[in-house]
């Protein structure tokens, strides 16, 4: 469904559509003209993580969503990497994904999944982009080297592209190889794997954490988009640095962010205490299980209903608590003079309270499996 009374993004329709026909024509000729060597492979596989995590690492976690701060060098070779994907400027990227998270689902927002999976996927795109307002992205504004990839971004976008080809073709001695793999179906794999996080990661998989919104948290799709598939999470915690919470998500996006940290290259890294999350989550879980007892208990809804509201009730308090006392304690620890005795019986009722949050928890799983097991 494009809204054509707002016009046609002639020269971004023209280029997305050309160069993605031409190559799907292309590619079955190089394909049986051209050997494919390994070199050539690697190399495009490098460079569709550096390009591809310019966009989630760089556009999307750092500069749209603040969720870390970086060393002018790692924005640097973020905002060059990032014209070589071919995405627009980050001022321009981060100003509709803004505006995305700002009017998830309705019809401000710029790639509405309502509007139909290929609208999200790709056909908004052919719309005439809305002008910027600095209001959105005032902070970008005033970052020099956003705004110098924005006043070049068509220049960056070709000059990076050619020099990996006159770089990469020599030294490979594979100029065919370099130019339909590394440059050209690279591009192609790396927008796609872009537009699924507006169209798939709102289409299939699950909503742990908000019930509310299309966003999903897909296992399978993080692995084409560079960790971006747990999407319900992102969108729930959208300045959380990481998308992938636990230590076995897929997320190559966080892996970097804390990497970067390590070596002094990032800093400030905002992230959701896991008492948060499970708060959230308990929420999200209470509205689900309500309507489970309703549609398949019979006999049993008063009394599974109350044990639910009592149990969430009792953990959403204990981890209210359990918050605001971790937060005391840090701000007595930063005291020069603070007295020990209260840091100590803090810090035990916080060991007390946690043993307690546990037990809750597990009475929490088993009560959920219980009602679940009839649906």
């Amino acid at each position: 469904m494009i809204d054509t009374s707002r016009g046609i993004n002639w020269s971004s329709s023209i280029f997305l559509i050309t160069y993605q026909v031409l190559l799907l024509i292309s590619l079955p000729f190089y394909f049986y003209y051209w050997p494919i060597h390994m070199g050539t492979v690697i190399a495009a596989i490098v460079l569709l993580y550096l390009t591809g995590l310019s966009i989630t690492a760089g556009y999307h976690r750092l500069f749209s969503h603040r969720a870390y701060r970086a060393h002018p060098i790692v924005e640097g070779l973020i905002l060059f990497f990032g014209a070589m994907a071919g995405q627009s400027s980050a001022l321009r990227w981060c100003y509709d994904h803004r505006l995305h998270h700002a009017h998830v689902d309705t019809d401000l927002d710029p790639y509405s999944i309502k509007k139909g999976f290929w609208y999200a996927h790709f056909l908004w795109m052919i719309e005439e982009p809305r002008p910027i307002e600095q209001r959105v992205v005032p902070d970008l504004m005033k970052n020099k080297l956003v705004m110098f990839q924005k006043r070049h971004i068509g220049k960056l976008m070709l000059f990076s592209n050619v020099f990996v080809f006159l770089t990469l073709g020599p030294l490979l001695d594979d100029y065919a190889g370099v130019f339909f793999i590394a440059c050209w179906l690279r591009l192609f794999a790396l927008h796609h794997f872009t537009w699924f996080i507006n169209s798939l990661a709102h289409t299939w998989g699950e909503k742990p954490f908000s019930q509310e919104q299309s966003a999903v948290d897909n296992y399978f799709l993080s692995m084409l988009t560079f960790g971006e598939g747990y999407h319900n999470y992102h969108h729930t915690f959208a300045n959380d640095y990481r998308n992938g919470i636990r230590w076995y998500h897929f997320d190559p996006t966080k892996w970097l962010i804390w990497t970067l940290n390590k070596f002094g290259l990032a800093y400030d890294l905002k992230k959701m205490s896991a008492y948060a999350v499970k708060k959230k989550m308990v929420l999200e879980h209470k509205s689900l299980l309500i309507e489970q007892i309703k549609a398949f208990w019979h006999g049993k809804t008063d009394e599974l209903e109350t044990q639910v509201n009592e149990v969430s009730e009792r953990l959403v308090n204990k981890i209210t608590e359990f918050n605001e006392l971790t937060e005391q304690y840090r701000q007595l620890k930063k005291m020069e003079n603070h007295a020990n005795d209260v840091v100590d019986t803090l810090r035990s009722e916080i060991k007390r309270l946690k043993r307690s949050l546990r037990e809750d928890w597990r009475q929490w799983a088993q009560l959920s499996r219980h009602i679940l097991q009839r649906t």
